[in-house]
């Protein structure tokens, strides 16, 4: 009879201690699944020189470019957001950047963003103060509201493809260590 209770007590206090066990293992599997990252329309770049009629610069467009799909490709490895594709709203852009900077186009960007069925807006532009002085700077807005949620610039000192490309990287790991992803 002792015998009885003793494994009893046993079997219980075994299947106590494996769920408690399996408690902590399935605690971070659930901690790692993560939610699906606001959608957000990365918009091209746009470009402030007051001197680009005086002294055009064939070499921008190409890092505007470059950068916003550099930044793209960023959000979408560093999960931050899920980038949605601008080609169905390319004539929109088109149409909008022939008259106005969309970083300044007082809510054209949120009308690309509604079109574009993304939550988030991303407008960005490089002010060329000097051929050696620039800033890259981004703005992000929740496309229903118009509120900005995050607001950043980096300044470069050079103005060569590898400064603007650092520029952005420090941008996005700045974001990642700022946790100001996913705003």
């Amino acid at each position: 009879m002792i015998d009885f209770h003793r494994r009893s007590a046993w079997l219980a206090a075994s299947v106590a201690a494996l769920l408690l066990l399996a408690i902590p293992v399935e605690a971070p599997a659930q901690a790692q699944t993560k939610s699906t990252p606001p959608t957000i329309a990365v918009l091209d770049f746009d470009l402030l020189d007051d001197q680009r009629d005086l002294v055009p610069d064939t070499t921008l467009a190409p890092r505007l470019a470059s950068i916003r799909q550099q930044l793209a490709d960023a959000f979408t490895r560093e999960h931050l957001y899920t980038v949605v594709d601008n080609a169905p709203a390319a004539e929109l852009m088109q149409r909008l950047k022939s008259t106005q900077d969309l970083h300044a186009c007082n809510g054209c960007e949120r009308e690309i963003g509604r079109a574009l069925h993304a939550d988030r807006v991303l407008v960005g532009w490089v002010q060329k103060v000097s051929n050696l002085i620039l800033n890259i700077n981004i703005q992000i807005e929740d496309v229903a509201t118009g509120k900005v949620l995050l607001k950043k610039s980096v300044d470069l000192r050079g103005n060569t493809d590898d400064s603007w490309r650092r520029g952005v990287a420090y941008m996005v790991r700045d974001m990642v260590e700022k946790h100001q992803g996913s705003r």
